[in-house]
């Protein structure tokens, strides 16, 4: 986090000071919140919705966007415990769960790429195909749980390595990695480039269709690994999880944190940032026992506050808002 020209402060900047002064609120304010074991509550849900942010994050920068993460995570985590109880064992089960996923994600990309559907139509509709597919042929019935005796899976969720607890853990593994793929390969100077000037990029001689398969390719992986780690935390999957708000929230991390919409701008220190403002918010909010359509309202104005603050700073160039490969 720096500060931006002219001496003014970034987005992240500002995120991260309100995201610190709603803690200090709250610890003040509410008994009990700045306590070991709600902190590592919060930070338990701050990590799921990072870890998805991650690859949303991917997309957005490329100018994309991915409305099918929560159905894919949801589905694949679950054929992977349905599996599991079939007498699977676990790395198959979750080879081929990480398998339809990567196929949902090149799917996406190759319908967005190729065809030319616009990114919130293809995969609001992949997202619906995920999840009746899922529904219809690989699992049974709403929820999926581990077979007994699934230490090995269920450590992914609920196990520690040196007293911190394996979702954070993961979080932490996601954003640096994907950070480095980022700011340290050319696969992400590339993705920059694609939300930035998509024209641009490809008289620069990049790759425009395959590197948009390989960005939805990318965030479905991510979901995956959420899903696994959100199944082997509770020790169950709700697949009716893609009718939450979950992914607007993971929307709102990645718009509130700093990353625009329109492409080419953001790091995934914004998604951690904006992560932690959201965690902490949701937090208190519940501790205050404020409802969830109250909270609902609340994130959606956040959300929308967010996105037209990201259009006035960052207009769309119609002329670059292009997908296909001419």
């Amino acid at each position: 986090m720096r500060a931006s020209r002219f001496g003014k402060p970034s987005q992240e900047l500002i995120v991260f000071a309100i995201a610190v002064a709603c803690f200090i609120f709250f610890a003040v304010a509410l008994t009990g919140f700045a306590s070991l074991g709600n902190v590592i509550t919060m930070l338990r849900s701050i990590a799921i919705l990072g870890i998805l942010s991650t690859g949303m994050a991917v997309v957005v920068i490329g100018r994309g966007l991915d409305l099918s993460q929560v159905s894919v995570m949801a589905i694949s985590a679950a054929w992977v415990l349905t599996l599991m109880n079939g007498g699977m064992g676990l790395y198959p089960a979750m080879a081929l769960g990480l398998m339809f996923a990567l196929a949902m994600g090149i799917l996406n990309g190759w319908v967005i790429a190729f065809i030319e559907i616009p990114p919130l139509f293809a995969t609001l509709a992949s997202g619906l195909v995920c999840f009746g597919v899922g529904r219809w042929l690989l699992i049974d019935g709403v929820h999926a749980y581990p077979p007994k005796g699934a230490e090995n899976f269920l450590f992914f969720g609920q196990g520690q390595v040196f007293g911190i607890p394996m979702p954070i853990i993961i979080f932490v593994i996601a954003a640096l990695a994907v950070h480095w793929m980022l700011s340290r390969t050319v696969v992400g100077r590339h993705i920059f480039g694609l939300g930035d000037n998509m024209m641009a990029a490809r008289l620069m001689g990049v790759a425009v269709r395959p590197l948009i398969i390989f960005s939805y390719a990318f965030s479905a992986f991510i979901a995956f690994i959420a899903g696994i780690t959100l199944s082997a935390s509770v020790a169950s999957m709700n697949t009716e999880v893609i009718n939450s708000t979950l992914v607007f929230d993971v929307l709102l991390v990645v718009v509130l944190g700093g990353i625009s919409l329109s492409g080419g701008r953001g790091s995934i220190v914004s998604v951690v940032v904006g992560a932690c403002l959201i965690g902490i918010l949701l937090n208190g909010m519940t501790i205050l026992n404020i409802n969830s359509d109250a909270q609902n309202i609340a994130k959606s104005v956040v959300l929308l506050a967010a996105i037209v603050i990201d259009r006035r700073l960052h207009p769309k160039d119609e002329e670059t808002d292009k997908q296909g490969d001419h």
